[in-house]
């Protein structure tokens, strides 16, 4: 109990402090936003901050922090350490830097601002890299919330039929102006999510002793024995660090009307999903008793570990209200996955999204791959798991990516030109972990440990070297630039 006081005590620190150093480093102005400047009534849309803040989280906290942490607590509770200071550290910088950004590039997609400030490579890569994840996401976040809501509901609304639901909603998500559907509809679902966190861990806490909370250890409780590194890493992705966020943040960014709004929307939406991935890690090995139980459970679909999780603390009333909270989360960052996608390639076309016609010819093909993998993911036993495998991965390598995105930019352009460890630490730590696991993992290379750990510390040691020349390179370059100003003054 007091390890799970004292994450939420350092949460709102991290909020409250480190956030305040984030906002510093990027230096937000009164310059117009995107909302403001172009306003065409269907992306770039002004809207309240408490709106934006509720979509940003709706957006950005999908299965990750409710699937990912339970996953993760398998590994026990070294996985509250993760989770608080991934956040504060890497996950709230992470989404902070890639929404301010985006704001001041007419709401650039990642993929854009990584052509800007990396090179034309990168450009391309990003968005073939972000579009497949965009799809990916929206097909994981269609199975998840389907099998759960057939358990809900009478026979004949089984996995199919809202799988069919659920897409329906996802193309009218993708077209229709952002504040017709999403910007009324989200408000509610951010309360009803809010409630379902509060309720599930108000059950276990105060249950009169019947379940115990742990307290952080950094044991590895794995019961396969499968390593804490790089592991634990990439399968809590969105409750801590997420690429997919670095997709849904510019989306906002077209929202915001004020730069200075930039840390409760995007610093504070990450930390939000922290305590909910915090609040589902705990619960989940304070209901099984066990990481090995907790483990037996998920062998049977983390749906259906949620379903029982929340039936078991709240009862059937109380259990369809979590539930109902749960599969908010994965339709609402499937929608704005599908969205983004969309927002993504009319930016590579260069095709104007103010006529229907346009998003259709985007959107419609866009839900047909979504459908199709998510056929896949139903027809094969082990379809979601593999798809979630490499959702997870590609995640980390998008967080990673995005994260020097922002080095380069505030080497370039930030007030304070040290500022930009900020997001090269954790990028660098990012690079070890994505590089570390593609290396190790099945669906990867599956070479040894020994070789993929050496491999993913060099490689994350040669990137930190280059953005050490480029830091260097900028403050001679600045400081030669000053000289010859003094002589031309003189």
């Amino acid at each position: 109990m007091i390890s799970l006081l004292l994450s939420f005590g350092l949460l709102i620190v991290g909020f409250l402090v480190y956030g305040r150093v984030t906002e510093k480093i990027f230096a937000p102005d009164d310059r117009e936003t995107p909302a403001i400047a172009i306003n065409d009534g269907v992306d770039c849309v002004p809207m309240k901050t408490w709106k934006v803040f509720l979509i940003q989280l709706l957006n950005i906290a999908g299965t990750g922090p409710i699937f990912g942490a339970l996953m993760g607590a398998v590994f026990g509770p070294v996985v509250f350490l993760w989770i608080v200071f991934g956040s504060i550290l890497g996950g709230a910088v992470h989404d902070y830097m890639s929404g301010m950004i985006s704001s001041r590039h007419q709401g650039a997609s990642i993929a854009e601002l990584s052509g800007t400030y990396i090179g034309n490579w990168a450009k391309w890569v990003m968005r073939v890299f972000t579009v497949v994840l965009l799809v990916l996401c929206g097909a994981v976040f269609v199975v998840s919330p389907a099998g759960l809501l057939a358990r809900l509901t009478p026979e004949f609304l089984n996995g199919n039929v809202w799988t069919i639901i659920i897409l329906a909603y996802y193309f009218l998500a993708t077209i229709l102006p952002i504040d017709k559907l999403i910007g009324k509809l989200y408000p509610v679902f951010g309360v009803l999510l809010i409630v379902m966190a509060l309720s599930v861990v108000g059950g276990v806490v105060f249950s009169g002793g019947a379940y115990t909370i742990p307290e952080i250890s950094l044991q590895n409780l794995h019961p396969d024995g499968t390593p804490i590194w790089p592991y634990m890493f990439v399968t809590v992705a969105c409750g801590a660090i997420s690429g997919f966020h670095a997709t849904q943040s510019p989306m906002m960014a077209k929202c915001i009307t004020s730069e200075k709004e930039g840390r409760k929307v995007f610093y504070g939406a990450m930390i939000a999903e922290a305590v909910i991935a915090l609040v589902w890690a705990t619960v989940g090995v304070a209901f099984y008793g066990s990481t090995e139980l907790l483990n037996q459970a998920l062998a049977g679909g983390a749906s259906n570990v949620v379903y029982d999780i929340s039936k078991g603390v709240l009862g059937v009333f109380g259990g369809a209200l979590a539930v109902a909270g749960v599969v908010v989360c994965p339709i609402t960052s499937g929608d704005t996955a599908f969205r983004s996608a969309r927002l993504i390639i009319a930016e590579s076309l260069r095709l104007d999204q103010k006529p229907i016609k346009n998003r259709l010819m985007i959107a419609l093909p866009l839900l047909v791959a979504g459908g199709v993998i998510t056929w896949y993911s139903l027809v094969d036993n082990n379809g979601f798991q593999t798809i979630w495998r490499y959702f997870s991965w590609s995640n980390q390598t998008i967080a990673m990516i995005s994260l020097w995105v922002a080095s380069a930019y505030l080497i370039q352009k930030g007030k304070y030109r040290f500022g930009s460890l900020l997001t090269a630490l954790p990028a660098t730590f990012m690079t070890a972990v994505s590089v570390t696991y593609i290396l190790m993992a099945k669906e990867g290379f599956r070479l040894s440990q020994n070789i993929s750990y050496t491999t993913g510390i060099l490689a994350a040691a040669a990137l930190f070297a280059i953005y050490l020349f480029a830091l260097i390179r900028d403050l001679r370059k600045r400081r030669d630039q000053g000289g010859q100003t003094e002589k031309v003054g003189a």
